[in-house]
């Protein structure tokens, strides 16, 4: 693995926590690593709700059958979308934005020496709905995931999933 890489090839996905809150500045950091995403026409079509409430960490946990480490988590970060804000108004390009929004937090988290999880909400229905209602997100915005952020109680070690075959 190249070295300089190593904030890529250490981004794992982690589930344990410390019992540590995460200070606004780094949140902030977080958001802002967000939205320096590439957009598609530059449109921005996404929305992040922080959620540091262990109430309502607990309550979008009940309805994400792979998200039960938000309930121990430092803070939920909500990544939903605007159809009607992306490019030419198509789903995918929101997606596809959202996507790139997420992976630039993911990132940004592991360098800050944080550890994060992404949780799959959309295309599940019953998933969207139930953090949609949780949170009470408007009909015309799409819930696309959670990141379940904290302090990692263990650090595994970094790797590459390279595969010659899927060049």
């Amino acid at each position: 693995m190249n070295e300089s890489l190593n904030s890529i090839f250490s981004r794992r996905s982690i589930r344990n926590y410390q019992d540590k809150p995460i200070a606004d500045d780094v949140i902030q950091d977080l958001l802002e690593a967000g939205m320096a995403a590439p957009s598609a026409w530059a449109k921005d079509p996404w929305h992040f709700i922080v959620v540091r409430d262990k109430t309502m960490l607990s309550k979008i946990a009940d309805g994400l059958p792979n998200g039960q480490m938000l309930r121990d988590a430092g803070l939920g970060i909500v990544v939903c979308g605007d159809p009607q804000k992306a490019c030419d108004n198509q789903e995918s390009y929101m997606l596809q934005d959202c996507s790139a929004a997420i992976e630039n937090i993911l990132l940004a988290a592991n360098a800050m020496g944080l550890g994060a999880c992404w949780l799959g909400v959309h295309p599940r229905e019953d998933r969207m709905a139930h953090v949609s209602a949780a949170l009470a997100i408007p009909d015309t915005i799409t819930t696309v995931s959670v990141l379940s952020i904290g302090y990692p109680a263990d650090t595994p070690e970094a790797r590459t999933r390279y595969e010659e075959e899927a060049v």
